[in-house]
């Protein structure tokens, strides 16, 4: 199993940028897709970007798409997501995850793993 464990969220003008993190604790991370999701108040979790075993294969939402770039690190077993121009729709709480299917993209039900995610406020 995994945990995911994820940091970096906090508050951010718009046009700026953040990094998130997540560490998960896992004997084997090397064997899990990762991804982050998000969600906003009133709104279903929505996938934001995933990433493969081995970090060469990644997908994008469409909303992201150029603005955000996932990464991960397996020595150390962190995912990353760094986030550049920053809109107030990106606004939300974001939710690492972890599957074992080899595959960058997913819908939040194929994930069985998850963090308990980290607020990200963009202002106006």
């Amino acid at each position: 199993q995994v945990q995911p464990v994820e940091s970096g969220g906090g508050w951010v003008q718009t046009g700026g940028s953040l990094r998130l993190s997540c560490a998960a604790s896992a004997h084997t991370f090397s064997n899990y897709a990762m991804a982050w999701f998000r969600q906003a108040p009133g709104k279903e979790r929505e996938f934001v970007a995933g990433i493969s075993w081995s970090g060469r294969g990644t997908y994008y939402a469409d909303s992201v798409k150029g603005r955000f770039t996932i990464s991960r690190d397996n020595a150390k077993k962190t995912v990353y997501l760094q986030m550049n121009s920053l809109k107030p729709d990106d606004t939300a709480i974001y939710y690492c995850a972890a599957k074992v299917v080899n595959t960058p993209q997913g819908h939040r039900t194929e994930y069985p793993y998850w963090g308990q995610g980290t607020q990200v406020t963009v202002s106006s």
